[in-house]
């Protein structure tokens, strides 16, 4: 049976790679106006921003109401934080700084019920439709979506054996995390970090695992698209407001507008 995941039904009837952006706010109504602004996917942040799980929860709701699909970045990847994030409502989960094709197993363990994984069993919560899908026990896993973030040199060297484990739907490639592993950090454009991450697409395309990314602005995107990158956000909600921001007062003040930044978001 095929799953039954927003996310992946996005990759696989998409014409073009999705396009999507991170929400750094963590506000429902940044979520919701992006949502409805034309963003394929909108990644909501537990990692690096301040909310707790309420607030995920009220960005979800928002993200709901609007086009958007919504994938939650996990602050780690902890058995508990899994359990609550899935009971509260998500399906697309990413789970950061994946080093090994083991830390990718138990990933996945995280998100299935026994005898498949280890997942807690919940009968009453926000997933369930609070009780009443019968069904859901079951039929849970059909709609969870494992995204692993590779963000080092050596976890993008074991690629292969991370894409291979049975339950990761798709890689995310973290620009930030690699060039600052790489010696290069705030400087994802430095030509080594742009040479492993085309590579990175390249052997992901080879095996047939979807794969994405984050960059700075469009032009970046672009290259990433073009490098073979399965779907692609564009900076955040933070970045485009305070870069629009600087835009509107450079023009005002008659001053040059400042350079794009080359951080991820």
């Amino acid at each position: 049976m095929p799953k039954q995941n927003p996310f992946l039904n996005l990759l696989e009837q998409h014409a073009a790679p999705p396009l999507g952006t991170w929400l750094m706010s963590g506000a429902p109504a940044t979520a919701e106006a992006l949502g409805f602004a034309g963003f394929d996917f909108l990644v909501l942040d537990m990692e690096h921003v301040a909310i707790d799980l309420a607030d995920a929860v009220e960005i979800l709701r928002a993200i709901a109401v609007t086009p958007a699909r919504p994938v939650v970045r996990l602050p780690w990847n902890d058995q508990v934080t899994v359990k609550r994030v899935l009971d509260s409502g998500a399906q697309t989960l990413m789970f950061p700084f994946i080093e090994n094709a083991e830390e990718a197993r138990r990933a996945v363990s995280f998100t299935r019920y026994p005898p498949e994984g280890v997942r807690g069993v919940a009968a009453v919560h926000r997933a369930s439709r609070f009780g009443q899908d019968k069904s859901y026990l079951k039929e849970a896993a059909d709609g969870v979506c494992v995204i692993v973030q590779l963000e080092t040199p050596g976890a993008v060297e074991r690629l292969e054996e991370i894409a291979q484990v049975s339950g990761v739907d798709a890689l995310f490639i973290g620009p930030g995390d690699l060039s600052a592993s790489m010696g290069h950090i705030g400087n994802i454009a430095h030509e080594d970090v742009q040479a492993v991450l085309a590579d990175a697409a390249r052997r992901a395309k080879a095996i047939g695992k979807p794969v994405g990314i984050v960059g700075p602005t469009p032009q970046m995107v672009r290259d990433f698209l073009g490098y073979g990158y399965s779907f692609s956000a564009i900076a955040s909600d933070i970045a485009m407001m305070t870069g629009r921001a600087a835009e509107y007062l450079s023009q005002l003040r008659d001053g040059p507008a400042p350079a794009a930044s080359t951080s991820a978001y």
